[in-house]
């Protein structure tokens, strides 16, 4: 019997197959990181983003880019979210993406943000967008290879439920430990002022270097089909904590350094 019952029933069922590995950072992950980017702020960078954001926080505005894909009118932007580039390998002596990635598109967003002859619509825009890239930057999946989609196609399982190693670091691991954004962001932002410049120091390329990395060693940190839970939060979560930390951290330093 085709009951509309039965469709729900089935629906319901199926939904913890689906893949979330796109949720980048989930937005938990990406609040902390604003959060975080918000109490490291300068003068000068604080009034420019209360102009430009209308007095929102980083936090508010940092999901935007994961927001408008729904949009297909910026589905041009896909690309912005990662970069893949072969293991090993340096991102400045990679081949680069016809269609762009993390890297070119953080570079033309501090470039759109800092032309105040670009309309504000646009710097708004980019800003957001710069926002939600840096977090991107700091979740090593997001700096990968491609022939797994940026880990999306090696399965596991979560707890007991289909999962993928993208979505794992994507939204399972922070997703798991229960804490809120605030509370989260809290804990991570006890840094003294000589490991904040640590922290801080480099460039994108420098980082974007040490994501991909610590992608390197989570491939070798979990079998196709392996069943993970909490032996992996154990080994694992001291490394979510410290990949949000670092990019609120150098949020705020490409924010305070744009505005300068």
């Amino acid at each position: 019997m085709n009951h509309p019952l039965k469709k729900i029933l089935i629906l319901f069922l199926l939904v913890p197959m689906l893949n979330f590995g796109n949720t980048v950072w989930s937005k938990r992950g990406h609040r902390v990181t604003g959060q975080i980017a918000q109490n490291h702020l300068n003068g000068k960078a604080k009034r420019a983003l209360n102009d430009l954001l209308d007095g929102h926080s980083l936090a508010f505005v940092s999901t935007y880019a994961d927001d408008i894909k729904a949009d297909r009118a910026f589905s041009k932007y896909s690309a912005w979210h990662y970069v893949n580039y072969p293991l090993g390998m340096r991102y400045e002596d990679s081949e680069k993406s016809k269609y762009g990635d993390i890297i070119m598109a953080i570079e033309e967003c501090k470039a759109v943000v800092k032309d105040e002859n670009r309309s504000r619509e646009d710097r708004v825009f980019h800003l957001k967008m710069l926002i939600h890239l840096i977090g991107d930057l700091h979740q090593p999946m997001h700096a990968s290879r491609a022939e797994d989609k940026g880990g999306n196609d090696i399965q596991v399982q979560w707890f007991g439920q289909g999962s993928n190693l993208h979505r794992v670091w994507d939204r399972d691991l922070i997703e798991s430990y229960g804490m809120t954004f605030t509370e989260l962001a809290s804990e991570l932002d006890r840094v003294s002022k000589k490991e904040r410049k640590q922290i801080q120091a480099g460039t994108i390329y420098d980082w974007v270097d040490e994501s991909h990395k610590i992608c390197g060693e989570l491939y070798d940190s979990v079998k196709v089909g392996e069943k993970l839970g909490y032996r992996y939060t154990y080994d694992y979560n001291d490394l979510l904590f410290q990949q949000l930390q670092k990019g609120g951290l150098r949020l705020a330093k490409v924010l305070n350094d744009l505005f300068d």
